[in-house]
């Protein structure tokens, strides 16, 4: 089975807010689904280990910000590359304001927000999946939904390729330079004359 096949599914992505006392916190969720509309209902699926689920099942509400595909790649490594238990991650973050459910919602670079209260719950082993009532939507702007797709081909950073090593031969008597991958054996320094033998294999980068 080539699991692979399931990257072709069309996910967003969104930064999932909760509130529990004086806390804050958030995390980039890829599932977040409206599953009925009469009763209207929204799903999301949220990974067991994220401190926001936690909040989530002990308050019962939540937020979703539907970034666009303006945001950069520091929204997502702000609120998906650190764990909001040693970090509080609205306290420098200046593009967020406060719906009227007391939490806050993302407003940089993002085209709405919808406010949820949660109806049930299912463990689903990795996941947690929240079935919830809306209670409160906003559309913010007119820009593109960004796809989890488009996250990975435009806003994720490319690896560097590995840059090719070139071999070079130093002489340790005179410093002279041979370029090539191999040395020959016979090979005569044409400055101070001294063999191969006295020759260094050096790799440096291309």
């Amino acid at each position: 089975m080539d699991k692979t096949a399931l990257y072709k599914l069309g996910y967003g992505l969104y930064v999932l807010t909760a509130r529990e006392g004086d806390k804050d916190n958030g995390c980039i969720i890829n599932t977040a689904i409206q599953v009925a509309s009469d009763p209207l209902r929204i799903a999301i699926s949220v990974i067991n280990a994220n401190y926001t689920c936690d909040m989530i099942k002990r308050t019962g509400q939540f937020n979703i910000s539907c970034l666009t595909q303006s945001a950069p790649f520091g929204t997502f490594s702000h609120f998906g590359f650190s764990s909001g238990r040693d970090t509080d991650k609205f306290a420098d973050w200046s593009g967020a304001q406060r719906a009227e459910n007391g939490i806050l919602y993302v407003s940089d670079n993002t085209n709405g927000y919808l406010s949820c209260r949660v109806l049930s719950s299912t463990d689903l082993g990795s996941h947690t999946l929240f079935v919830a009532e809306l209670t409160d939507a906003a559309v913010l702007s007119d820009e593109i939904s960004v796809t989890y797709a488009y996250y990975q081909s435009d806003i994720k950073p490319k690896p560097r390729p590995k840059t090719q090593k070139k071999v070079v031969y130093i002489c340790k008597v005179c410093g002279y330079v041979y370029e090539g991958d191999q040395l020959p054996e016979d090979f005569i320094c044409p400055l101070c004359h001294h063999t191969a033998d006295d020759f260094e294999r050096v790799e440096l980068d291309g």
